[in-house]
């Protein structure tokens, strides 16, 4: 794979969160709508293009944990603010930018967490549960080695205990369970391939109608 060979190559012990996504939706992963641009033109252009409102992120493999570094702008309704927020993000010091990652705004009740980790004894290993600030709290999550079959992922889907998230809720449809299960089944596939992938997190996974869809996704590499 590309992404992953030109990453290694360069010394990169992540990828970025758009090279990151980019490899998981070639693998069907449900993504958000996102530009990488380098100017400030080219972010109002790709906001008009994605449609208000949007999220704007400093982007760089060594970028991990975002909010912290104050390179994150949320909820931007117009030419104006986006342009604003351009220039605050490219004119942060603390670390070198690939540019500037304009994405759709997914707002939804709803978040959950995907992932592999690489078990030294059973190998690639993937993580179900429930995703955003929750992760850390509830440590809601269920595992299973891979590779998965549709039965194993319903499984994981099931044992975790906030799983009733998943049904009706707030008058918003239940989880289209098809689509969650094959991203699970995706990154056990993608663990099993890439011996250079260490851990894959994608949280959170947002339900945006029925529909998961990544807002937020590191892949790691083994270097």
């Amino acid at each position: 794979m590309k992404i992953l060979d030109e990453a290694i190559k360069k010394g990169q012990s992540t990828l970025s969160e758009y090279e990151s996504k980019k490899f998981l939706a070639s693998y069907g992963i449900p993504i958000t709508k996102e530009r990488l641009v380098k100017t400030k033109e080219e972010a109002i252009h790709a906001a008009k293009e994605i449609g208000f409102p949007v999220v704007l992120k400093g982007c760089a493999p060594e970028i991990t944990h975002k909010t912290e570094l104050n390179v994150v702008e949320l909820d931007l309704r117009d030419d104006t603010s986006v342009a604003d927020a351009y220039d605050r993000i490219a004119s942060h010091k603390g670390v070198s930018m690939d540019g500037v990652l304009v994405q759709e705004m997914i707002k939804g009740d709803r978040e959950l967490v995907i992932g592999l980790t690489r078990d030294p004894q059973f190998g690639p290993c993937v993580m179900f549960g429930l995703g955003g600030i929750f992760t850390e709290i509830l440590n809601d999550v269920s595992f299973r080695i891979a590779p998965l079959e549709n039965r194993d992922a319903l499984e994981m889907a099931k044992e975790i205990r906030g799983h009733k998230i998943l049904d009706a809720f707030r008058g918003k449809p239940p989880v289209n369970l098809d689509i969650l299960c094959q991203a699970l089944i995706s990154i056990g596939n993608i663990g099993l391939e890439f011996e250079q992938i260490k851990e894959i997190d994608i949280n959170p996974l947002i339900i945006n109608g029925d529909k998961p869809v990544a807002v937020d996704a590191l892949v790691v590499l083994n270097v």
